[in-house]
């Protein structure tokens, strides 16, 4: 049975953008970008809300860009070669390659792709991320946690619900950012 895995950077306070929707400081430097990359290579399949998917769609041609860091085009090729799901109302077709539109989140859905998935799955979004999380499904979180206080914007956690966790690694970069890994407790 393959894990469904929630990766996200948020600030300090726990936001992933701020008031206006900016996440520029959440650019990551080469080091942290070889660490995303070693944790994306095993996901066979991203679930994706519309917005979460749209920002993502700069990697479907991110290797044709000339002066990108290697760390760039090495995760072109990771997210080019996985299965995208896009849960959205308004979209009607997929903009890149191994890509299918779901118009509703399915839970029931999710958890045969979970059983019958011989890869890992990523949720991205964290208002698609909140649903999974209502339903149980998510089984690790991989949270990197940047040195900057954005004061509100759009949560990466949601509100109104517990979860018990087990933290199963922790590492600081000199960046200041701190990866965290945990395992959901159900």
């Amino acid at each position: 049975m393959s894990k469904l895995i929630y990766s996200m950077s948020t600030s300090l306070d726990g936001y992933i953008a701020d008031e206006h929707g900016d996440f520029g400081w959440a650019e990551p430097d080469e080091e942290l970008h070889a660490v995303f990359n070693e944790m994306e290579r095993p996901i066979g399949t991203y679930l994706y809300g519309r917005h979460m998917y749209k920002i993502m769609t700069y990697w479907e041609t991110a290797h044709e860009v000339e002066d990108r860091r290697s760390v760039s085009y090495d995760f072109a090729r990771i997210w080019q070669a996985a299965n995208k799901i896009v849960y959205s109302t308004t979209l009607n077709a997929p903009s890149t390659e191994k890509t299918r539109i779901e118009h509703s989140f399915n839970a029931v859905a999710i958890r045969q792709l979970k059983a019958s998935a011989t890869t890992d799955i990523s949720i991205g979004g964290a208002q698609l991320a909140a649903e999974a999380l209502r339903e149980g499904l998510v089984d690790e979180f991989h949270l990197f946690v940047y040195s900057i206080i954005v004061g509100g914007g759009k949560p990466a956690l949601p509100k109104n619900i517990r979860l018990k966790l087990e933290l199963l690694n922790e590492h600081r970069f000199e960046t200041g950012v701190v990866h965290l890994h945990y395992r959901l407790i159900y």
